[in-house]
């Protein structure tokens, strides 16, 4: 996120634009609401400076909060913006104009020389996103008159955060009431040694000094799928292997199998179903990747130059005393909160990666602004059935709201529309029309279920569909909506039509 963007962002939500929110005016006048009976040194100390960590620090300075936000990395933005997100979007992009050139240009009517990519420039265009978008938050932080407190913290009481300075020393932060802000990390593979050269997480797939061969990806969701889509595009040989039998875990079946064809017609490789057993270093200077069927069978051997273990993320809550302190966690690690955030400890609470719900930049932030609303005296607000989820390959993938297994597990009459972009009159003029949008809606009231998209720029079109469904809309509400001509956007008009024209599914 720019930091022009999140200075509109606070600017809008401070003025209290949005009416559904609650406005500045209501926070002038703090409450002790869910402060702790001690007083402190500040009134918010926020430990973790991602998405959430950062989002929360500023929007309790702006509502008249003495804040400070604790972070280690030595560069704010947490994995989102240093190691995540933001690097791996800089890559997806430059990898796709690559393709581009070498591949579609000439049927275009676009005649260059020979194309060649320079792999130590693009990963140097990509770090130089990185610092000026991580100094861009230490702006804000600077002008919000929120305290960076450089450091690793640790919880040492209800009201106490204690933090190892980043230059030496330590330093002890009283305060009101905590949020714990600390994301996640690479889920590791049992029996697998990463060593961000060979065997990598994503964090090394973010760096590789040259292009492998052959690459093995284990796990297909999201991260597994963008940064084997890079590589793919570079020039790799790229095997995906999966041990669900179907790619994009959350991802709607109708979108996942055509997700699946158009990234096999690109040149990726799966193996669905299949079980990674182990994966180590021969002595060829390579990797022997020894998998097996799922549900059992014979195994094979795939060697390769590279293997990225891709099988999630988990929440980050190491050193943090949470236990000592009679913070709850469940038994996948993840901090238990309540309806307002906050946990058995009710100075502290929680937010983002550490705690239930999808691991998205995104939700952590409207998760942090939450979270600071409650602290202020107010009334939070996140809609989880309205977080959208983007997969950045091309074709882009995106949805909100239920698939369609989700609505029939549930017993709702539905009712299903779908457009492909082959009739997207601006599609085709961008020869791009490989993909479709689905809608659905419910049988009775004509409210928008959930919206799936794959296609070109669909991280960008599922903005409506969210809107729609934050607000209650009925696909023929937007289907009546005008939507500029020719336009992408078009396709939604014309799925969400098609929707409320159809027979009803059970």
């Amino acid at each position: 996120m720019s930091s022009a963007i999140l200075t509109s962002r606070f600017s809008v939500r401070t003025c209290g634009i949005i009416s559904s929110r609650p406005t500045t005016t209501r926070f002038l006048a703090i409450s002790s609401r869910g402060y702790a009976s001690t007083s402190g040194d500040y009134d918010v100390v926020v430990v973790g400076g991602g998405p959430g960590g950062y989002v929360a620090a500023i929007k309790a300075a702006q509502l008249g909060l003495k804040t400070a936000c604790v972070e280690g990395r030595g560069a704010l933005g947490g994995t989102c913006l240093n190691v995540g997100c933001i690097p791996s979007k800089s890559l997806l992009h430059n990898s796709h104009l690559y393709h581009q050139a070498k591949h579609e240009f000439k049927n275009r009517g676009i005649e260059v020389g020979e194309v060649k990519f320079n792999l130590e420039q693009m990963l140097g265009q990509k770090e130089k996103s990185v610092k000026s978008l991580t100094g861009g938050i230490e702006g804000l932080f600077r002008k919000n008159k929120t305290e960076y407190v450089k450091g690793w913290g640790k919880i040492t009481g209800p009201n106490e955060v204690s933090v190892d300075l980043a230059d030496g020393g330590s330093k002890t932060l009283k305060t009101k009431n905590i949020i714990i802000a600390t994301g996640s990390e690479v889920t590791p593979f049992p029996n697998i040694e990463i060593d961000e050269e060979q065997i990598i997480s994503s964090t090394g797939a973010l760096s590789l000094k040259k292009v492998p061969e052959k690459m093995v990806v284990i796990g297909g969701g999201v991260i597994g799928l963008e940064l084997g889509s890079v590589w793919g595009r570079l020039g790799a040989d790229v095997t995906t292997v999966e041990y669900l039998d179907a790619i994009g875990a959350g991802m709607d079946v109708d979108l996942a199998k055509n997700f699946q064809k158009t990234l096999a017609k690109q040149g990726m490789k799966f193996k669905l179903g299949t079980k990674v057993v182990s994966a180590k270093k021969n002595g060829n200077g390579k990797v022997d990747v020894v998998v097996e069927p799922a549900k059992g069978g014979k195994q094979e051997t795939l060697e390769v130059d590279v293997v990225l273990v891709a099988i999630g993320r988990r929440p980050f809550t190491e050193g943090l005393g949470l236990k000592e302190v009679g913070v709850e966690v469940d038994n996948r690690g993840r901090v238990v909160t309540d309806a307002e955030f906050k946990t058995k400890v009710p100075s502290i609470r929680a937010i983002g990666d550490v705690i239930v719900g999808p691991m998205l930049a995104h939700k952590a932030e409207e998760e942090g602004i939450a979270a600071v609303e409650y602290i202020a005296g107010g009334h939070g607000h996140v809609n989880y059935g309205a977080i959208p989820s983007v997969i950045y390959t091309h074709p882009e993938v995106a949805w909100v709201g239920k698939t369609e297994a989700e609505v029939k597990t549930s017993g709702t009459k539905y009712k299903v529309g779908t457009f492909p972009f082959l009739a997207n009159s601006r599609a085709k003029t961008m020869d791009d029309y490989e993909g479709l949008i689905k809608i659905i809606s419910d049988a009775e009231t004509d409210r928008i279920l959930g919206a799936h998209i794959i296609g070109t720029n669909a991280g960008e079109m599922i903005a409506e569909a969210v809107l729609a469904v934050e607000y209650g809309a009925s696909s023929e509400d937007v289907a009546r909506t005008c939507h500029a001509h020719p336009t992408l956007s078009e396709a939604f008009k014309e799925a969400c039509m098609a929707t409320y024209n159809k027979a009803i599914h059970f």
